[in-house]
């Protein structure tokens, strides 16, 4: 059914996105641009990504949170490649289910984030459509000049290492379609890292200080790191039993039979916004105390040798996932 007291393209930037706008930067966002300054000593890093209804997100999903998740995708980019995040450009295809409690929902999750991120709407674009509701973001950053952390770094000899947990994006879709049998602390704890991913911004500087290649983990363990291993020309061994799981995911993998299936299904499912990367085995230690420092989970995951691809075990013998992650075929 559409929407009630649907509002137009003005009403909702003058009402609910303007107050989002850069104080300066993004001109009130009665401009047709925004206008950057320099940052001496910096390089911008850009990365954008779009959402789409029914493949990113689920009909159902609160607007709130959609928006939430778009920002927070983007600021997982960002943070892989050791940047600070200040601000973003949004493009929104609004469709016939959003009305303006809608907007004011999407506008709200927006503003929740900006406030606990530090970043700040800089300008965009609004549109209807006949079709599924779509968003696109741009986010920006400043990384010290010629610091900005690719996928191409990576260096036989180093080491892989993932912060956070993996396979939680995998089970709170999973977890919000009501696929899963799990008790409903664990339950609501998947559908909010489904619908609320918490990008490791926090660890962006440690990123840019000691990682040789780096990548966000959005398409999937195993498909992510096959980005780093051809981008840098190396091979990486990654030992599926290093896994690291959260209590959620725990409980439901000690309920599988195959449990070389599910860590496979897990290292490939995507959806996690984890920061995966390498760097040299002399800064294990160092990057433990960073990691600790800030509170975040730091897994030793594997190594990097000579030759291409990644080569996946499973209790100490080889083995072939039958994906490695989430593609738009």
């Amino acid at each position: 059914m559409p929407a009630l007291d649907v509002a137009g393209e003005f009403e909702t930037i003058e009402t609910l996105l303007r107050p989002l706008a850069h104080p300066e930067w993004g001109r009130g966002l009665v401009d047709d641009v925004a206008v950057l300054p320099s940052r001496p000593g910096y390089d911008l890093v850009l990365t954008k990504d779009a959402i789409v209804e029914g493949v990113h997100f689920l009909p159902y999903d609160p607007l709130d949170t959609v928006a939430r998740k778009l920002l927070r995708v983007n600021l997982s980019d960002l943070a892989a490649k050791g940047a600070e995040a200040f601000g973003y450009l949004l493009a929104c295809a609004w469709s016939e289910r959003c009305g303006w409690p809608e907007r004011e929902a999407f506008a709200a999750g927006l503003a929740q984030d900006q406030a606990r991120f530090g970043v700040f709407l800089m300008g965009g674009d609004t549109v209807r459509t006949p079709g599924p509701a779509a968003f696109s973001l741009t986010a920006l950053g400043w990384v010290p000049a010629g610091g900005a952390v690719s996928r191409a770094g990576a260096e036989a000899g180093d080491m892989v290492f993932v912060t956070g947990t993996i396979g939680d994006g995998l089970l709170g879709l999973q977890a919000a379609r009501g696929q899963l049998t799990l008790d409903p602390e664990r339950l609501a704890f998947l559908i909010d890292h489904y619908r609320q991913p918490t990008p490791q911004q926090d660890f962006a500087e440690v990123i840019a200080a000691h990682a040789t290649a780096a990548a966000d983990v959005s398409d999937g363990l195993i498909a992510d790191l096959k980005h780093i291993a051809g981008a840098s020309g190396v091979a990486i061994d990654l030992k599926l039993d290093s896994l690291p799981l959260s209590a959620a995911a725990r409980a439901w993998f000690e309920a599988r039979v195959d449990p070389q299936a599910a860590l496979e299904d897990l290292a490939t499912g995507g959806d996690d916004y984890q920061i995966v990367f390498t760097a040299p085995a002399r800064l294990v230690e160092t990057l433990r105390r960073e990691a600790d420092r800030r509170r975040v989970r730091l897994t030793l995951l594997g190594e990097v040798r000579v030759g291409a691809g990644v080569t996946v075990s499973y209790g100490g013998r080889p083995l072939t996932p039958g994906r490695a992650g989430w593609t738009h075929g």
